[in-house]
């Protein structure tokens, strides 16, 4: 707890890193000449509008922004594969004035969304199992959003329902896969369009105050995800402040929030002894060439009446993107430090990440190949008072690994990424990746259902667990309904064959992993 002093000072300095003197500017009400300026810069898709969509220009004194005459937006996304958070509000959500439905055209204060997704799956060997076969399982999720704003403002109000099952599997329930009939987002905002005046393109600066039920993904998705590939979506309950948004030159995100356990045959509740917190900035003012992320999450959890180990883990970072000047050139860029305690022993953990791109601008499909490493520490001495091991906190897996074995922790992963577009409505990406611990006399968390045989504290098996070569294909076959087709296959390296004939008696070579993917959003 000695540390807190020094947390507060941090999210309390964070935002003074930008200028913030662009945000005291003093607006007129009453200024003639103002135009319209359209946020084109959604998180995930540009298909969904988000906040910024009626924005008014500065005043006179500043120039007036044409569509087509400059970007309305400093939001730049990033090109690196597979990094980019769910939007706010989802993605399968319209308002409903813009569906296009005449019946709707005023209901421009009403969000809502429909979805239905089916997922098969094909594994055959699947490491994470506690024995060696072939499953065949088959994952539904539905999920509906109701959003009002604007015509309460400063009060809006969200609602989401998810529903999420796995048939035909071999293996017994689990939170991953099943979470019935579950209210995912309940909260209350408040929300004053231009609390901070406006940017330089003549973007508002909103305050956003959040209280309740959330979830939401943020940077890269590697700390803080919802999960869009598993079925079931993590979600917090606790307060979210955020000053500015995406389309400004700079924005501050703040929150302290406890974790929902997801329970299987009951309602979620939260955890009421872990909390966790953080605060990011956002700094875009040269976003054509780089964005700069600094940001600080905390985990704070009791024993819970001893069945759990105490902790207190800090996590201060930074990360960065963007394009070199006048090429193709594109980079992703992280450090992330952690330390405090972990049960009875000192945290001292470590990551840093690199991913290089080149997009063929001129070439039809706009291939980009990039190049990508990771490390992410793990526990260097099993028998010390110190833990190496890195803390993932709420994080997305899907990015290390296309069979959803790895997680961020003990790991170093280096990989080859090819990703182009033949068609407007067709996306193809696939590549190759190998695999090591980053400690050998660490677990890898996935084996074995998370046996105590997926650790070897002598370090005699060895680090290299595998290597994956896997392909996808994004299909949107209408305007409603988006298709995913991909594979993967998996060559076992020495660690997990020695484990897996300690724990099993038997071995394989390696594992394939096939699905077959529907989406269906009731609106365009």
């Amino acid at each position: 707890m000695r540390h807190r002093t020094w947390i507060w000072l941090y999210l309390i300095t964070l935002p003074s890193l930008t200028n913030m003197v662009h945000a005291k500017e003093t607006l007129s009400d009453n200024r003639n000449g103002q135009t319209t300026a359209v946020d084109s810069g959604s998180a995930a898709s540009k298909e969904v509008i988000i906040q910024t969509a009626a924005n008014e220009q500065a005043e006179s004194t500043k120039p007036t922004f044409i569509a087509g005459d400059a970007p309305s937006s400093f939001y730049q996304r990033a090109r690196s594969y597979s990094t980019h958070p769910e939007s706010d509000p989802p993605r399968y959500v319209r308002t409903l004035s813009k569906t296009g439905i005449d019946a709707f055209k005023n209901l421009y204060w009403l969000d809502v969304g429909l979805d239905y997704r089916v997922r098969y799956e094909h594994r055959h060997n699947d490491i994470r199992r506690s024995r060696i076969t072939t499953d065949n399982p088959v994952l539904l999720r539905t999920r509906a959003y109701l959003g009002i704003k604007e015509i309460l403002d400063p009060l809006r109000f969200v609602v989401e329902f998810e529903d999420a099952r796995r048939y035909n599997g071999k293996f017994p329930k689990d939170n991953r896969d099943w979470n019935e009939f579950e209210l995912i987002q309940t909260y209350g905002e408040l929300y004053f369009k231009d609390a901070l005046g406006r940017d330089d393109l003549g973007n508002y600066r909103p305050v956003r105050i959040r209280g309740g039920r959330m979830a939401w993904e943020t940077l890269d998705r590697r700390l803080l995800g919802s999960n869009q590939w598993r079925n079931t979506t993590n979600n917090f309950e606790g307060f979210r402040v955020t000053l500015g948004q995406e389309s400004n030159d700079w924005e501050f995100d703040a929150w302290g929030v406890q974790p929902v356990i997801r329970l299987i045959d009951k309602f979620d509740r939260r955890d009421k002894g872990q909390w966790f917190y953080g605060a990011i900035g956002h700094f875009r003012q040269w976003s054509k060439i780089i964005t700069i992320q600094p940001y600080y999450m905390g985990l704070i959890q009791d024993d819970d009446g001893g069945t759990r180990v105490k902790r207190e883990i800090h996590s201060p970072a930074i990360r960065a993107y963007g394009v070199v000047p006048n090429t193709e050139v594109d980079f992703d860029l992280g450090a992330i430090y952690q330390f405090g305690r972990d049960g009875g022993q000192k945290k001292s953990a470590h990551s840093y990440l690199l991913e290089f791109g080149y997009t063929f601008q001129q070439a039809a499909w706009k291939p980009r190949v990039s190049a990508f490493y990771g490390y992410v520490s793990g526990d260097r001495d099993p028998n010390d008072s110190t833990n190496n091991r890195f803390e993932r906190f709420f994080g997305f897996a899907r990015p290390w690994s296309a069979d959803d074995y790895i997680i961020m922790e003990n790991i170093q992963a280096p990989k080859i990424k090819v990703e182009f577009q033949p068609h407007p409505d067709l996306q193809i990406d696939g590549g190759y990746n190998g695999f090591w611990l980053a400690s050998k006399t660490d677990r890898f968390n996935n084996l074995l259902n998370g046996s105590g045989n997926n650790r070897d504290r002598s370090g005699n098996s060895g680090s290299f667990i595998g290597h994956s070569a896997d392909i996808r294909a994004r299909y949107k076959l209408t305007p409603h309904i988006s298709t995913t087709l991909g594979y993967s296959h998996w060559f076992n390296g020495g660690f997990i064959k020695n484990q897996q004939l300690a724990e099993l008696g038997e071995t394989t070579a390696g594992t394939d992993f096939f699905y077959v993917e529907v989406a269906i959003s009731a609106f365009k």
